[in-house]
């Protein structure tokens, strides 16, 4: 399965992005905790060279808390400071404060010498599509600043938010990169979503979803669904059986069953999957 999506306004973003990197002290960019690396758009860190840098692991409550843990430390080593949190419910949201001022503590103390005092921190939110950045603003701010949507590319332009005295947000598009080399990063982005669901191909999609499964987590399938083929495709089978996923003339819909798997991966309905690790995964190293 061959996937690549990367749509124009995203070219345009990614301009803009350049333009205000001058105005900013700190990068908040967020990851799908479940796809860490692969969530995260290469491109930033060269946008954000000599910037101080925050990752926050969002949707950590949708992932394997062993693995979040393995992120966090992995990212740590790297030198970025990291938080795990849930946009939706808050989650992790209040100690993001502490972190930004311990991340600017040197722009802080160079304000200070310069008679500068109490000038917020410019941050700029950052992330690849659908991992939960207006969620993330609207939930840090305590209000509907930004727009949200269960689907990539709901924010258009870049929007600044005054949070509070020491702190300002700049919201941007979710921008991926212009090719995927590695086809796994591009299946990864597809199962949480950041790609148009329109382009992909479901059924080859919850057919590599079923073999991850069946691999790092074995029992889950069978918990869910009742199921016991040892095969992909009749492990679909029997998901459309134990879903009701018909057709008209009382024919298994697999398409239809494939659709339900992945949303019950989205939605953590299959229960707290992480989707690589550190160890795994070459760029990692």
């Amino acid at each position: 399965m061959n996937i690549q999506w990367y749509p124009g306004h995203m070219t345009k973003a990614k301009r803009a992005m350049k333009e205000d990197i001058k105005l900013i002290d700190l990068i908040i960019e967020l990851v799908d905790a479940r796809v860490p690396l692969s969530s995260r758009n290469p491109d930033i860190d060269d946008l954000g060279a000599g910037k101080a840098r925050l990752i926050l692991l969002n949707k950590s409550d949708l992932a394997d808390e062993r693995c979040n843990l393995k992120w966090a430390a992995y990212f740590q080593d790297k030198g970025y400071y990291v938080v795990k949190v849930n946009s939706k419910s808050g989650a992790g949201l209040k100690a993001i404060n502490g972190v930004v001022q311990e991340a600017c503590k040197e722009k802080i103390e160079r304000d200070r010498r310069r008679g500068i005092l109490n000038r917020p921190v410019r941050a700029m939110v950052v992330g690849i599509p659908n991992v939960g950045k207006s969620t993330f603003i609207n939930s840090f701010a305590g209000k509907a600043c930004a727009k949200t949507g269960n689907k990539p590319g709901v924010t258009k332009g870049n929007q600044w938010i005054r949070l509070n005295k020491s702190l300002e947000l700049l919201d941007t598009p979710g921008i991926l990169w212009p090719k995927f080399e590695d086809q796994v990063v591009g299946i990864r982005l597809a199962l949480i979503g950041s790609i148009n669901d329109e382009i992909l191909n479901k059924d080859e999609l919850a057919l590599e979803l079923i073999r991850f499964l069946q691999k790092k987590y074995p029992n889950v399938l069978e918990d869910k669904y009742q199921t016991d083929a040892s095969d992909a495709v009749g492990l679909l089978n029997q998901i459309a059986k134990a879903r009701a996923c018909l057709s008209k003339g009382g024919e298994l819909d697999l398409a239809k069953a494939s659709r339900l798997l992945i949303d019950d991966f989205r939605s953590g309905k299959l229960g707290k999957i992480t989707l690589e690790l550190p160890s795994e995964n070459t760029k990692a190293e």
